[in-house]
């Protein structure tokens, strides 16, 4: 595969690595082996490739499923210094092929790495590369926090010391010579459950390096429905004209003026701004595309449903409103006087704390259509948090 990558670090020692991706990760329940599903905007093996590649490790040998070379030519294109090969029966199998891959590079280190952790930190391969220099092999292990007891029979039996225990994670770090000489003399009737315990049957002393909780890795369908973004922002302008014989409302409040807003709705241009916000920031439109200004249903209606609308969208794609910010333009009337009772309505509205939301109010210095009097503008911005 070829294409561009950003600079990579000067390495005197040749490192290469074996990334694990043959398994079919059936409990993620996606439409494809996870490896290749999209996380984060990219397939999930692309993560950890493209952090190996930008660390100026290469070759990178990616094992993958039988009959999966197109999928994974697709995730992985464009990234320099990768190889295909097909996986084993067992993940011992497929790491042995990889490393036999890479015999005739003969690298002095290699990084093994499973593909179903994306989230790869550059420090942890430092720390890795750095443990070599002393040791044959290395691992990122973390403490392990909670209290652990042996389970019997469904009941609890005595608890364990978790002091000497460690979570171990990957990528684990070896001289290349030894491990591939511990691979192809592992006899364990069971598939090792990763690289140490291959290392460690071959007589390995395996060091132990500081982890990084962002190694997680993922298994089921949860961890990528918790891939989308746990933050977006969206933004909302409006504009309507003021006009005689019309009602003012402001944020589902109605205001005693001489004029009022004109628009097909009770053009409330506080809450239409508003709406566009929350709209745009879980990426479903405008307002005009749920409520087209020409569909008689909506003539006079409160914009109160706009936004309940809105709201209900925000929830069903997994997000919370985490706050509001809403500035109102024009001369005429003040919001000062009403600035409470407008976050107090909306609150209500959106069923969110009075202190998310912010309504502010600023003039033109009389210059433009609002400065003139003519109508009145609204901006908006929402932020909304992931559940």
């Amino acid at each position: 595969m070829s294409g561009n990558n950003p600079p990579s670090p000067v390495i005197t020692v040749r490192t290469a690595a074996v990334v694990v991706a043959a398994g079919q990760g059936m409990r993620a329940r996606q439409d494809l082996p996870k490896q290749f599903a999209i996380w984060r905007g990219k397939p999930l093996i692309r993560h950890s490739v493209e952090t190996l590649a930008a660390s100026g490790i290469a070759p990178i040998v990616v094992a993958i499923p039988q009959d999966s070379e197109a999928l994974a030519r697709a995730a992985l294109d464009g990234i320099v210094g990768v190889r295909l090969v097909s996986g084993g029966r067992t993940r011992q199998e497929s790491v042995l092929r990889g490393l036999e891959a890479l015999a005739g590079d003969a690298p002095e280190e290699v990084l093994i790495h499973d593909a179903a952790r994306p989230v790869l930190p550059v420090q942890v391969i430092e720390r890795l590369r750095a443990a070599l220099a002393l040791h044959a092999a290395a691992i990122p292990v973390l403490p392990v926090t909670d209290s652990l007891a042996e389970a019997q029979d469904g009941m609890m039996g005595r608890p364990a010391d978790r002091t000497a225990l460690r979570r171990v994670q990957t990528p684990q770090a070896f001289r290349f010579d030894a491990i591939l000489a511990a691979h192809r003399g592992w006899t364990g009737e069971a598939d090792a459950g990763d690289d140490a315990q291959v290392a460690q049957a071959a007589g390995l002393g395996i060091a132990l390096v500081e982890g990084d909780e962002a190694l997680h890795k993922l298994t089921y369908a949860s961890d990528f429905a918790a891939s989308a973004s746990p933050v977006r922002i969206g933004t909302g302008y409006d504009v309507h004209r003021l006009a005689d014989g019309e009602e003012l409302w402001l944020c589902g409040v109605r205001i005693e003026h001489g004029q009022g807003l004109s628009g097909h709705s009770d053009a409330d241009v506080a809450i239409h701004a508003l709406v566009d916000a929350l709209l745009g920031a879980i990426g479903a439109g405008d307002i005009g595309l749920h409520f087209p200004p020409g569909d008689p249903q909506w003539k006079g209606a409160s914009s109160d449903r706009f936004l309940a609308h809105a709201a209900r969208l925000v929830a069903e794609s997994g997000y919370a409103i985490g706050n509001i910010d809403l500035t109102i333009i024009c001369e005429a009337p003040r919001i000062g006087p009403h600035r409470d009772s407008m976050r107090a309505r909306l609150a209500d509205l959106l069923n969110i704390d009075i202190a998310a939301i912010s309504v502010k109010a600023t003039t033109t210095e009389r210059l433009g259509f609002t400065g003139r009097k003519e109508g009145i503008a609204a901006q908006a911005a929402a932020c909304l948090v992931r559940y």
